[in-house]
């Protein structure tokens, strides 16, 4: 099967092997890399092979297989660096922190009273009854998503 790539995207041309990479795994579908800003020690991502900026464009085939290779990899991240806890992140669009435009997920360490910075305030404000109808309509009443 062939793969979709993005002449001008880095992690294509790291996949192509075009820049090099401290790749940990590597299978007909996923490379998986140290991150080379990472937020803690044995901090890796997994790059589909196919080419897709977001959730929104990458086939299900892709996302069936990433989640048991974050499993893989965070196990042995358990084993070799002994951390307390796992991150698997993955965002979308830069709102939400995406910076390369290739679909990608963040396998991080974490340790008890590190300084890795993952997460939100809580906003008790919101009517969650309204935000509730709003989805549970768009995702069950048989609305094109």
């Amino acid at each position: 099967m062939s793969k979709n790539v993005d002449k001008d995207c880095i992690f294509c041309k790291i996949i192509a092997g075009e820049i090099p990479s401290r790749t940990v795994y590597e299978d007909e579908d996923y490379k998986a890399i140290l991150d080379v800003a990472p937020a803690s020690e044995g901090h890796v991502i997994i790059l589909p092979k196919n080419h897709a900026a977001n959730i929104f464009e990458l086939p299900d085939k892709d996302a069936e297989g990433i989640m048991p290779l974050a499993g893989k990899i965070a196990a042995a991240q358990m084993k070799v660096f002994g951390c307390d806890g796992i991150n698997i992140l993955q965002n979308n669009g830069e709102a939400a922190g995406q910076t390369v435009f290739h679909l990608h997920v963040h396998v991080i360490p974490r340790y008890k009273n590190d300084t890795v910075n993952i997460g939100w305030k809580p906003n008790p404000d919101m009517e969650l009854d309204d935000i509730y109808d709003k989805l549970k309509n768009q995702l069950q009443d048989g609305n094109e998503i």
